[in-house]
């Protein structure tokens, strides 16, 4: 008989990265059928219903544990579980020996230790102030921030810009400087290819393509989703280019971009023409070449030959239903497949929708096809960006996957540093569950590096295993997911 517990701990704070590896260690207990711990914030507890748990009135500075056990007896050894998981984080993050007083502001940390980038990392409504302090510093700055007010980033840009800087966000979420990866950063070779980025994921695809390629990176210098809007005008994309256009060590450049304002897309490309080293666009839209094309194209440019992208598992095959959905953890990945699959299906429901009037509401429903991009600001108020946990995908593919109506689900896993350490771990038992539901087919990107922390390889098979169709490029993915929707052959 399955037996709940929800209790509430007043005022007892932990970190969502952390509370999440708690609530893994719980769950893996004996008897322990689902467990949750986490901060009682407003999405966490929207979490926690649709998990089906009672959650008694709590706030955001209360922390909820939350159990569903196959047995009451299991009770006293999951608390347990629970304590013991609390205390090697709280040791953890005490450490021992010595204490060091740490530096208070970004500003002093600067003066204490000099450097020439900061990384902000902060709630978003607290981001100005660091990176302000940063630039104040006289440093470059990158905002992993997301949930920045637009007119903040104009004013860091703008003062940045004056400044001979460079701000790489907000919402950067991967870049490679100096040879080290930062933030979602795959693990790639040195090489000789630059890369300006106003799309985290979107840049991780094209990192993953050239390593594949054989082909190594220079730099890849995020700028943030929102700089070639109208709002911000390109300022860090053209200020990357002129770094990377110094940089003795890149000979040739692209520039990778979620759909960017025309006029904004225009001025850059005219600036990028009066630069001496060569750069090429990889601009998503309606009717442009996506990002596997594109990178395609440089390897033409390189004088490299374009190698067959690796894909795994057997081809899937239609089980019914008329409507693909695509979940997502990366916002570009899921505008290309959009792009992809409404020129060949028509209308796609998204929460980042290629037109207004194709908004999904916030019940992230809807009949037809959809895609939903799980790392929009939306929905990592308050939690941890679903390439860190990926509750919220997973109990959304659980319902789509019971849905009659689904043809298809397309989903993205993407690798490297500071993402799940084993992603397929908790995917796979979903993707088969799915499978076994329905023999609905699951066609799945797998975005990262053989060097990447979690393996290529060993993610992909793991997926291929529980019954998914594997690519490493996401519009072959996408391509193939619209194949079955449609009734066409491999």
């Amino acid at each position: 008989m399955t037996v709940e517990h929800v209790e509430i701990r007043p005022g007892a704070y932990a970190d969502s990265v952390a509370l999440l590896q708690v609530s893994r260690d719980v769950a893996a207990t004996p008897g322990v059928a689902a467990a949750q711990v986490a901060m009682a914030t407003e999405l966490n507890l929207e979490v926690l219903a649709g998990m089906g748990f009672d959650v008694p009135a709590a706030s955001a500075n209360d922390m909820v544990v939350a159990l569903r056990l196959d047995d009451e007896n299991a009770l006293s050894a999951a608390l347990a579980a629970v304590d013991a998981a609390l205390a090697a984080v709280r040791k953890g993050s005490s450490g021992g020996g010595q204490v060091t007083v740490p530096p208070r502001t970004t500003a002093s940390a600067l003066r204490r230790s000099g450097g020439g980038l900061a990384l902000v990392s902060v709630p978003g409504a607290s981001a100005l102030v660091e990176a302000m302090d940063a630039l104040d510093a006289g440093c470059d700055v990158m905002v992993f921030s997301d949930n920045v007010p637009v007119e903040q980033e104009l004013a860091l840009k703008r003062i940045a810009r004056d400044r001979g800087l460079l701000v790489m966000g907000p919402d950067c979420g991967t870049a490679v400087v100096g040879g080290l990866g930062l933030g979602f950063a795959n693990a790639v070779t040195p090489g000789n290819v630059g890369i300006v980025a106003a799309s985290g994921t979107g840049c991780q695809q094209v990192l993953a393509l050239l390593d594949a390629a054989g082909v190594g990176v220079a730099a890849a210098l995020g700028v943030g989703g929102r700089d070639l809007s109208s709002a911000i005008g390109g300022i860090s994309t053209m200020t990357a280019l002129a770094r990377l256009d110094a940089d003795p060590s890149v000979d040739h450049v692209l520039v990778v971009s979620k759909p960017p304002a025309p006029e904004v897309a225009t001025a850059v490309e005219k600036y990028a023409a009066g630069l001496s080293t060569p750069v090429r666009f990889a601009l998503l839209g309606a009717g442009q070449p996506d990002l596997t094309t594109q990178v395609e194209a440089l390897l033409g440019d390189l004088g490299v030959a374009v190698p067959e992208w690796p894909s795994w598992g057997t081809p899937a095959s239609s089980a019914g239903g008329s409507a693909l959905r695509g979940l997502f953890v990366g916002g570009t990945l899921c505008d290309e497949a959009m792009l992809l699959a409404a020129a060949t299906l028509g209308d796609v429901r998204s929460n980042i929708p290629l037109s207004p009037e194709l908004a999904l509401d916030s019940s992230l429903l809807a009949p037809g096809h959809l895609m939903i991009d799980f790392g929009d600001d939306g929905l990592t108020r308050g939690r941890a960006h679903p390439m860190i946990d990926p509750t919220l995908r997973l109990e959304h593919l659980a319902k789509v996957a019971a849905d009659p109506d689904t043809a298809v689900i397309l989903l993205d896993v993407v690798l490297g540093h500071g993402a799940e350490d084993d992603p397929a771990a908790g995917l796979a038992p979903a993707v088969r569950a799915a499978r076994a539901a329905r023999e609905v087919p699951v066609v799945v990107a797998c975005v990262g590096t053989s060097a990447d922390q979690q393996g290529l390889a060993r993610q992909a098979e793991a997926l291929a295993a529980a019954g998914a169709e594997v690519h490493l490029s996401n519009a072959a993915a996408t391509r193939r997911a619209v194949a079955l929707v449609t009734g066409g052959a491999r």
